[in-house]
């Protein structure tokens, strides 16, 4: 209940502060390349079901049909105002409506799509038992993933069999740790890694 409560006033407060940045994004985007404003896609959400995760949109239009992986900063499905929003995680801002109406926390393992999903394990599916969030242990130290993925001749590859598992790993020791504590101190976490990127 007190997470709800946090994560209600915090995505109101969020969306209030930041709307004058989110329309100067949207002019960026709009200026930028024809197409929709957000990108929406499935998601996991909490006990198996299905939600939409709204993000905005940071690559050319139906980019995502030629795979579901952002490779590096120089993926050339990105659009200029793409890598700004992407590189300080300005993209996943509209997600602050997915805390609101319920469908993500602030903190929580980030949800994954169907396809994913679909290779875990039985240990791993205890991370779909919460709700899924925003940022956590896995999104700080795994900040720099599609610069890994770069680096690999088989991005899909190693995603599954190298940073999916070890994301999950730190899902898992945060559902072992969680509460308003350690959601607080990811938070912090969070705000100084993007500061450091900036």
């Amino acid at each position: 209940m007190i997470k709800r409560l946090f994560d209600i006033v915090s995505s109101v407060l969020g969306m209030i502060i930041l709307f004058p940045l989110f329309l100067v994004i949207v002019i960026l985007i709009f200026m930028d390349s024809p197409g929709e404003i957000f990108f929406r896609q499935i998601r996991i959400a909490r006990g198996g079901g299905e939600f939409i995760l709204y993000k905005f949109r940071t690559m050319f239009r139906d980019a995502d049909k030629k795979g579901l992986l952002t490779v590096g900063m120089k993926d050339n499905r990105v659009t200029k105002i793409g890598y700004t929003l992407r590189k300080y995680k300005l993209d996943e801002l509209p997600q602050l409506w997915n805390v609101f109406i319920g469908d993500m926390s602030i903190v929580g393992p980030r949800p994954e799509v169907p396809r994913y999903v679909a290779k875990y394990n039985q240990q791993q599916l205890k991370v779909i038992s919460v709700k899924p969030g925003l940022t956590d242990y896995a999104s700080i130290e795994y900040s720099n993933e599609n610069e890994i993925l770069a680096k690999s001749p088989n991005p899909e590859e190693t995603y599954i069999n190298v940073i999916m598992p070890a994301k999950l790993k730190l899902n898992e020791k945060y559902i072992d740790e969680m509460g308003p504590v350690t959601d607080l101190k990811i938070i912090f976490k969070t705000i100084r890694k993007i500061l450091v990127r900036a």
